[in-house]
């Protein structure tokens, strides 16, 4: 593993290098250095995933004050599974820095998504541990947050639903949704939505297709809403 080209990339400076490392050592790897006398990443693992739901609850629980209970759930599962920190390992190439077994790395270990998402997990516990929670969230700022704040996870969410019910407290507002645009040859076709209350755009939201578009623009609407 290069730790100048990892530090670089996640913009972190460790202070322990014995610890980076552990994040990115399978135990496929120890069965097989045993000289080394190193650990696996397993325990770094579990406390990586505490860390990870802490710092989104944390994150959705302020950002989104008109959010129930069983919302946020629903969005911090789709954020936290496997497939999404699979999606943030690669963003962050961690698994060019994997240290596998032989076996590991012929039957394609470093592209296998349980083994992303689970460096992903043991990366962060390390880093909780060498620099504390506040650097932790530091690092979700630049890497996790901004893809919750795009929609990244829209697919989970009913934005729509949480608009109309926000708005049904007043009985005077009536909320419309139009497609506005549509940009891009047919092949790779994008859709620009507007979320309308009372006849004035409330949010705007752009995506591949015409129920993602306007999911996205009622989460603006919502967004805009809040503030």
């Amino acid at each position: 593993m290069n730790v100048t080209q990892l530090e670089e990339t996640t913009g972190i400076s460790f202070n322990n290098h014995a610890l980076l490392k552990q994040a990115f050592t399978h135990s496929s790897y120890v069965n097989e250095h045993r000289e080394e006398a190193t650990s696996d990443n397993e325990r770094l693992e579990f406390l990586g995933d505490a860390v990870l739901e802490l710092a989104v609850s944390q994150y959705l629980f302020r950002k989104n004050p008109n959010m129930p209970e069983g919302e946020m759930t629903k969005l911090r599962a789709a954020i936290v599974c496997e497939p999404s920190l699979e999606n943030f390992a690669r963003d962050l190439g961690f698994g060019d820095h994997m240290l596998l077994g032989r076996g590991e790395e012929q039957t394609g270990g470093r592209d296998r998504p349980s083994l992303l998402a689970d460096v992903f997990e043991s990366f962060l516990g390390a880093l909780y541990l060498d620099q504390g929670f506040a650097v932790a969230l530091e690092f979700f700022e630049t890497h996790v947050f901004p893809k919750i704040k795009t929609g990244a996870f829209s697919h989970a969410m009913d934005y729509k639903s949480q608009l109309q019910e926000l708005i049904q407290r007043d009985k005077n507002q009536t909320i419309k949704y139009v497609i506005a645009e549509e940009k891009g040859p047919s092949h790779d076709r994008e859709f620009v939505a507007e979320a309308s209350l009372n006849g004035e755009v409330a949010g705007k939201g752009t995506g591949r297709t015409k129920k993602e578009a306007e999911q996205r623009a009622a989460k603006a609407a919502l967004d805009n809403y809040n503030t």
